[in-house]
């Protein structure tokens, strides 16, 4: 059985780098964003994106983290 299990985790890394490596050839348009009177470099819009992803993947389970600390410095 976990010879399976190791067979069906290579595919779903393989299927997972194909996914990306097509996002990423797909959305070479450059881009500039801007913010708050803030204009940021030419840059392609998958790597935007992707930053945008690592960030959210980051900042999520942080806030989560603070948030749960706070509520439980409240009840005790």
């Amino acid at each position: 059985m976990t010879k399976l299990k190791r067979i069906l985790f290579a595919v779903f890394v393989l299927l997972t780098i194909l996914i990306v490596l097509a996002f990423v050839l797909e959305n070479q348009e450059q881009v500039s964003l801007s913010f708050l009177g803030w204009a940021g470099p030419q840059l392609p819009v998958s790597v935007i994106s992707v930053v945008a992803l690592l960030l959210g993947m980051l900042l999520g389970p942080l806030l989560g983290w603070l948030v749960g600390r706070i509520k439980r410095k409240r009840l005790v």
